[in-house]
């Protein structure tokens, strides 16, 4: 069974750099991966929040959040 990925980011420059290192980087044969544009869906800003995400781009393996570079503030994303 594949581990669930899950990538926020908000569509900046620094986002979209770390989105394109992910696609290399995560064995897509181990991580179900799925790519969360937050500022397209803000409807999901609350769960990525309650995931304990605070900024993006922000990878979250399993249960474990992995805060990547630095984009912007959730709440900058309101």
């Amino acid at each position: 069974m594949k581990t669930k990925a899950i990538f926020y980011h908000a569509g900046c420059p620094v986002c979209v750099a770390a989105e394109q290192g992910l696609a290399t980087a995560l064995d897509q044969s181990q991580y179900a991966v799925e790519i969360v544009h937050l500022g397209e869906h803000k409807e999901r800003i609350r769960e990525a929040e309650s995931l304990g995400i605070h900024s993006v781009p922000a990878l979250l393996l399993g249960d474990q959040v992995f805060h990547i570079n630095f984009g912007a503030k959730l709440a900058d994303l309101h």
